[in-house]
């Protein structure tokens, strides 16, 4: 495990004590063109300035701006949305409504294509995901900022709740929904999704059906972040695109296989001892007696 979780903060690595970095930090700013210049991450006032974690020996990014980075996600979306020397341009946070009018959430970003005239022609919609984190990152956050000169010294490793990237919570609290109310509009009105992550969050899902780019109507967008030694920063890499079809996505991510039905019983039998554990056990067969007969009986 890692001294400590923090591997960006307000767009640099916490050893970066360049004079831009540490403005950065000082001021609060982001470099990855939030809707304003400085960090709004969870807060305003007092910002979450991490934009991404260590997990493991890989990185986990945190925070959907860090996407951002020299908008290479709109010029790969664009590409995918719409004929080559289409022109276009990005919109961010598009409120999206139901039929009945009430909010499905916000786009992340809304690529538009447009006319001589202005006229817009197609549109496909973005939608960011980064990773969430369990355990506490404010206060490892806070105090690295206090005292950011002995980044040596930081040491984290021993304190409680030790932040970690939450992979299963960000594809069934956050990915699935997200495609499930915005995705299913979308896809009802034949428009094309792009679904940006990193590479670890990608490789948590289950492997998705692929179909050639011409057929797809999703492509998942996966990224890593490279080191650059000498300029003592990290750049957003894309490692790959993934073509599929929306609902054959949807259910592959959201529909959970089946696990060991007799792992399961013998999970509710333990429990159930637990509760009469000063009552006489019946003479009648268990359910599990009754399953492992069934398959006696179906191999003979």
């Amino acid at each position: 495990m890692k001294k400590h979780p923090l591997a960006e903060v307000f767009g640099f690595p916490i050893s970066n004590m360049t004079t831009e970095a540490k403005r950065y930090r000082r001021l609060r700013l982001c470099p990855y063109y939030n809707k304003e210049p400085s960090c709004t991450k969870v807060s305003a006032i007092s910002p979450l300035g991490v934009c991404t974690i260590f997990h493991g020996e890989r990185l986990a990014i945190t925070c959907p701006i860090r996407f951002r980075e020299k908008w290479i996600i709109a010029e790969e979306a664009a590409s995918f949305f719409f004929p080559d020397n289409s022109k276009w341009t990005s919109l961010t946070e598009i409120r999206l409504n139901d039929k009945k009018g009430e909010s499905a959430g916000n786009i992340d970003l809304v690529l538009v294509s447009y006319n001589e005239d202005g006229n817009i022609i197609d549109f496909g919609a973005i939608e960011i995901q980064a990773v969430y984190i369990s355990g506490n990152i404010r206060n490892p956050f806070e105090e690295y900022i206090k005292n950011s000169e002995k980044f040596n010294e930081f040491d984290w490793s021993k304190e409680p709740k030790y932040p970690r990237a939450d992979y299963l919570s960000s594809s069934r609290k956050r990915l699935v929904p997200q495609l499930i109310y915005k995705g299913g509009i979308l896809h009802d009105w034949n428009k094309k999704i792009c679904v940006v992550l990193d590479e670890g969050f990608f490789n948590t899902l289950p492997e998705l059906p692929i179909v050639e780019k011409k057929d797809a109507d999703v492509a998942w967008l996966i990224y890593n972040l490279t080191l650059d030694e000498k300029m003592n920063c990290y750049h957003l890499i894309r490692k790959k695109i993934v073509y599929t079809k929306f609902h054959d996505a949807l259910n592959t991510i959201s529909i959970s296989e089946p696990g060991d039905i007799k792992q399961f019983i013998a999970l509710l039998q333990s429990k159930l001892n637990d509760k009469i554990e000063n009552m006489t056990p019946p003479d009648a067969p268990t359910l599990i007696d009754i399953f492992q007969k069934q398959e006696e009986d179906d191999s003979n």
